[in-house]
């Protein structure tokens, strides 16, 4: 459904002066000749540098008094300090201060970190308390940097109460020059687009201006997890919302985590890669077979029927070229047979129309009032990968093949005691009612008719299955075995993928890593500069483009705390890389001083190496990695629907091909392993 709001006249001929998305130019479809992502800062004046870095070092030392406090309350609020400390410290030492505004920024983010800090030492925290605007900050589980979001708390919330409010997420649009100064300076100054009453927004970094992808993806839910901590949230009323970059982070997490929200309010930004670049960004794309594969990553219209449990309201300006992605989504929702709500400010660019904001705001506030108490009887879910696999009650325990679209349709019939279950390419599955959700009788078994659809057909099979528990709750695992359907989960006998564990490279940055560097004796000369390169280059870019600090550890120095709670990066060659020659022999490739082996097809050693991930042997539960960080690379920058990842699970790099912008060198060979990680 398209509604267009009403304009008056004077507005027409404002709105008319304001400028298009426009694209970001031929110039930055050159991967030969790419701009510098975050852009270089200014010459700070040796005054300004003194005073600022003077400034951190005070309130570096009020840290470490704090981290000398043995209380459990003091840990707790310590990051809510140190992002300030390390935001400044960072920009300045990094050249990432823009304008003369950033400097008096980064003096007042100063101020406010000293304030908290003198304020905790005297075991006191009133921020916690604080309403309007608020930042925060929390100790992520994947580098264990700080990282700060900023909060709108209502001013008639009440702290001490025990009533639950709503929250609304607001994901912000692309800022190259927004690094984690002029991210909190903004966040302690000026109020978002919407504050709805009685409810609290929170808006995430995002680890700077990558969509929301990838660590921006966990930041936003770190950031929520925190808040949830500290803040009376309605776990049944968060919504998530945002506009242009920020509405591409919103339509991502919206079809990825539909049960998490009680409705999405994508504005313009982008919904899938393919198409957005040929339209807004003219670029002529000419994609190898696993780069479209890995689209599907992050690509929304493959998961639109995820939607039909989450209640949407697209917003696009009329005039906006990014309205493209709300077009988008409207034709792969309409394929399944459902309508967008869209709302459209008329004779509107790159902004958000003034009565489209009235719109959507009623159409919010009616969702929020009206959030079902119940789960919901009819779910609807549709996946790529198990990194995204659950809804609701519903969750995916194993796929046919990864990347290509598993779905499941499922309805309860309570009066029956019976569940209807239709699925194409799920392999396992699970459904779960905590206490007093579950909606069948107690005293009667529950039936599953269960209709499964793949190339060779349709086949049907019932099953009966335990009834609930007394406390209504239900739980029950199924699993394919051959084409049959058998309770219980899928047999833990070798390697499978699973949720948390099915790849591609680039999963291993979206929980805590750590990097491996080598200190033995390398067997090629080309290869170990190589090597040498991309681990330099990876904690580089982890910092620039994710806003990290990689943990980075010797391989003599490796501990077992580590391998058992880390993913790890290892760099190197089997001969210089203890960890990695340790483990060699239970990965799937062979690699020799003479040869590299993967996948039957063999290669010299002496140009050439292979990145893959692969679970750990000595922790089935965590992944190794080789030569590998993220894997989009400059290129990508420049647009924030590039980055997505670039290489699957493995590949093989001639190292006679010097490493780009777009990729670590020739890429021979590259492919995805099977369901049971196997080549």
């Amino acid at each position: 459904m398209k509604i267009l709001a009403a304009i008056p006249a004077f507005l027409l001929i404002l709105l008319n002066f304001s400028s298009p998305a426009a694209a970001d130019g031929p110039a930055d479809n050159l991967p030969a000749n790419v701009r510098p992502v975050p852009p270089t800062g200014i010459v700070l004046e040796d005054a300004d540098r003194r005073e600022l870095l003077e400034e951190c070092g005070r309130l570096d030392e009020l840290i470490a008094q704090l981290k000398e406090r043995r209380d459990s309350r003091t840990p707790k609020l310590l990051p809510d300090v140190e992002i300030f400390a390390r935001a400044v410290r960072q920009n300045v030492e990094h050249g990432e201060l823009f304008s003369p505004g950033d400097i008096k920024a980064a003096k007042s983010v100063l101020a406010e970190g000293i304030r908290r800090a003198e304020s905790l030492l005297e075991g006191k925290a009133p921020w916690t308390t604080q309403t309007g605007l608020v930042v925060r900050g929390y100790r992520s589980k994947i580098d264990r940097t700080v990282q700060p979001y900023g909060l709108e708390i209502p001013h008639d919330y009440s702290f001490g109460q025990k009533d639950r409010v709503r929250l609304d997420l607001w994901f912000h649009g692309r800022g190259e020059k927004v690094t984690e100064t002029p991210f909190i300076n903004q966040r302690m100054t000026k109020p978002g687009q919407y504050q709805p009453e009685n409810t609290i927004v929170l808006h995430p970094f995002g680890r700077y201006c990558n969509a929301f992808k990838l660590a921006g993806e966990i930041d936003v839910l770190e950031a929520l997890e925190h808040a949830k901590e500290n803040y009376r949230i309605d776990e049944s009323r968060i919504a998530v919302r945002g506009f242009s970059m920020g509405g591409a982070g919103c339509w991502q997490m919206a079809v990825h985590y539909p049960g998490l929200f009680f409705a999405a309010n994508p504005g313009a930004g982008f919904s899938e890669t393919p198409e957005f670049l040929k339209i807004f960004q003219k670029e002529d794309l000419k994609p190898t077979w696993y780069e479209e594969k890995l689209w599907r990553m992050y690509d929304c219209p493959g998961y639109a029927v995820n939607l039909y449990q989450l209640p949407t309201i697209a917003y696009s300006g009329e005039l906006d070229i990014q309205k493209q992605a709300a077009d988008i989504m409207e034709a792969a929702l309409k394929k399944e047979q459902l309508l967008l709500t869209h709302i459209i400010g008329p004779e509107t660019k790159h902004s958000i129309h003034p009565d489209s904001k009235k719109i959507i705001s009623a159409k919010l506030d009616s969702l929020s009032a009206q959030v079902p108490p119940q789960p919901s009887e009819t779910l609807w879910f549709a996946t790529y990968t198990l990194r995204y696999n659950e809804v609701e009650w519903l969750t995916l325990t194993g796929l046919e093949e990864h990347w290509e679209e598993a779905e499941v349709k499922v309805r309860l019939v309570p009066e029956d005691s019976l569940i209807e279950l239709t699925q194409t390419g799920v392999t396992g599955l699970k459904l779960t009612f905590d206490a007093g959700e579950c909606p069948f009788v107690p005293n009667r078994n529950v039936t599953l008719v269960l209709q499964s659809r793949g190339p060779r057909g349709s086949t049907i099979q019932k099953l009966t299955l335990e009834r609930p528990e007394t406390d209504r709750s239900w739980s029950v695992e199924l699993h394919r075995s051959g084409r049959e359907w058998k309770s219980g989960p899928i047999p833990a006998d070798g390697l499978r993928k699973k949720p948390g564990l099915q790849g591609p490279i680039d999963d291993a940055f979206m929980d805590s890593f750590v990097i491996v560097a080598p200190t033995g004796e390398s067997w090629n000369e080309k290869a170990e500069a190589w090597a040498k390169a991309e681990q330099e280059r990876a904690i580089a870019e982890w910092r620039r483009q994710f806003r990290g600090d990689a943990i980075v550890v010797n391989d003599s120095e490796l501990t077992e705390e580590q391998i058992q709670n880390s993913n790890l990066i290892l760099f190197g060659e089997p001969s210089s890389n203890s960890y990695l020659g340790k483990v060699l022999d239970r990965l799937p490739l062979q690699w020799t001083k003479e040869t590299v082996t993967m996948n039957g097809q063999s290669a010299p050693a002496a140009n050439h190496a292979p990145v893959l991930i692969y679970p750990n042997p000595e922790n089935p539960e965590r992944y190794v990695v080789l030569n590998s960080g993220f894997t989009y690379r400059e290129y990508a920058y420049l647009n924030n629907a590039r980055q997505v990842p670039k290489l699957p699970d493995w590949a093989v790099i001639n190292l006679d091909t010097e490493p780009n912008a777009l990729w670590p060198g020739k890429v021979i060979e590259a492919g995805f392993f099977d369901e049971e990680w196997k080549p």
